[in-house]
């Protein structure tokens, strides 16, 4: 196809790039498809003979012709390539959410697949020159491109509902193909540099999403999110805290969100700068406290995902807030913000009933009490009441909420043997009952998860019974006498097996 270039270049006033254009008839064919790219018609979908112009172009244009006037112009032939680029990807963008279900996010596919065939035209330009001592000029040249086409690469790999199994491997080829030609083996490599004199393209990436999120806007490009989601998690130690003052406030932004998908991803974000930013750069100028707020005022919110994110974020996020905390003795130990938490999921696991969030806050008690150590005696009275009450529901075939709490008990007897001992025939009673519907159990719960409870329920009254000197063994005596089921008979008699030892040997 050959492109007509006796057309007139447009006026400056329609053009959304201001300065000098490139002279050359080549600079005046792009320049008009990119007013074409950006015109209101191309808004309204018809850009699609743009882009078809376009690949056509630069199919029929010499390598050598894209790097005229490259640090000689205001405006060279690179420096238009990156303004096409971006507005490639500004036509492939989805459009906002409540605007582009259905037909809306299958056009965007088709675009999308389209954009990208005429990214890998240019790219492969590229990767043609490098290996030409015609064009020393290549890496310049794609100083400008490499951002727009890597927003692009990103927001049509990832599985989203605008993205269509074509566009997907279009994507990722176009990705790929970018990695090969900067001659980067990884994106991280891409992002930060492949070594300590080589800048990596983090900051420009960040400086190009950054319009697209702030609390204004950042809801016009439901992918603007996810680009920066994804982009920031292949950036870790020791490059991402020299960025900390660019990611923080986006990923708050994002967490802050009514939505609770927003919430989830920004609590993601939060939980990789915490994993991979040095405490003493968090903990400068209150970030630690802030962060800390945020999180904690998510666990009000009954969404079990959502309670899994922002727990797992902040046993994380523990030891750098107490980092600051100086225990000099000769007085009772700081509670902590540990303490703070495990004492409002305590207050919400009680009278919970949903068996997903019981599941969810099982499934993070262990760490918690593994966390406080010893100084879990602050909250053991509730911590009882949370244990027996959950080993005496049942939670589905997998018992997941009851293996978590037997674990907790285990840790707990560990932990604060000194005052268990007071609490055994409380402790007796709920396991014992426990054994007893699990062993009666007709046919709900498979085999290997029986067994697995029983096992561990026979551990807990193993240690029970150290932590009471033998005690919990005379009062298993009469029971053994007059249980007849098997399995039940099989448990107590293990504990009868098992030697008297110490309490606590500090495992």
């Amino acid at each position: 196809m050959e492109h007509d270039r006796s057309r007139e270049s447009p006026s400056r006033e329609g053009s959304s790039l201001p300065g000098e254009w490139p002279s050359s008839a080549l600079g005046q064919s792009f320049s008009q498809i990119l007013h074409r790219l950006t015109s209101q018609e191309s808004r309204r979908g018809k850009g699609k003979s743009a882009v078809q112009d376009l690949g056509a172009l630069i199919e029929a244009t010499e390598r050598d012709q894209f790097f005229e006037g490259s640090g000689t112009s205001l405006h060279g032939m690179p420096e238009v390539l990156g303004q096409v680029a971006k507005a490639l990807e500004k036509y492939a963008a989805p459009p906002k959410e409540q605007e582009g279900r259905g037909h809306g996010y299958s056009e965007v596919a088709e675009k999308a697949a389209a954009v990208g065939l005429v990214f890998l035209k240019l790219l492969g330009k590229f990767e043609a020159a490098k290996n030409s001592l015609v064009c020393p000029k290549w890496k310049t040249g794609l100083r400008d491109l490499a951002g727009p086409i890597y927003i692009f690469a990103v927001t049509h790999s990832l599985e989203q509902p605008w993205t269509s199994p074509r566009s997907h491997d279009v994507a990722g080829e176009v990705l790929a193909l970018l990695l090969q030609v900067t001659e980067c083996g990884s994106v991280a490599g891409f992002l930060h540099g492949e070594n300590e004199d080589e800048k990596g393209r983090f900051i420009l990436i960040m400086e190009l999403l950054k319009p697209d999120l702030n609390k204004e806007s950042w809801k016009n490009n439901p992918a603007t999110k996810h680009v920066f989601s994804w982009t920031l998690q292949q950036v870790s130690r020791p490059w991402l805290n020299q960025h900390l003052e660019r990611i923080l406030p986006p990923s708050l932004l994002i967490s802050d969100d009514y939505q609770t998908e927003n919430k989830i991803l920004g609590v993601h974000c939060l939980r990789h700068i915490v994993l991979n930013v040095p405490a003493a750069d968090l903990l400068q100028y209150n970030r630690a406290q802030v962060l800390y707020h945020a999180l904690f005022n998510h666990l009000y919110t009954p969404e079990y995902r959502l309670i899994q994110a922002v727990l797992s974020c902040l046993l994380d996020f523990f030891p750098v807030l107490e980092k600051g905390l100086h225990w000099k003795g000769g007085g009772a130990r700081p509670t902590t913000h540990c303490d703070e938490v495990l004492q409002l999921i305590l207050t919400h696991m009680e009278p919970e009933h949903r068996l997903l969030l019981r599941r969810t806050y099982a499934r993070n008690l262990p760490a918690f009490v593994k966390r406080l150590g010893i100084l879990t005696v602050r909250h053991l009275k509730r911590l009882e009441r949370v244990i027996i009450s959950y080993l005496e529901v049942y939670d589905g075939p997998e018992e997941e909420a009851r293996l978590k709490t037997l674990e907790t008990l285990k840790l707990l007897m560990q932990y604060t043997w000194p005052r268990v001992s007071c609490r055994r025939v409380v402790l007796l009673k709920a396991l014992l009952k426990l054994i007893c519907d699990v062993a009666r159990d007709p046919n709900l719960t498979p085999e290997p998860v029986k067994s697995a409870l029983l096992e561990e329920a026979t551990d807990c009254l193993i240690l029970l019974d150290h932590c009471c000197q033998g005690q919990v063994k005379g009062l298993l005596v009469k029971i053994l006498q007059s249980c007849e089921d098997t399995k039940v008979v099989n448990c107590i008699r293990k504990v009868q097996q098992v030697s008297e030892g110490t309490p606590y040997d500090g495992t």
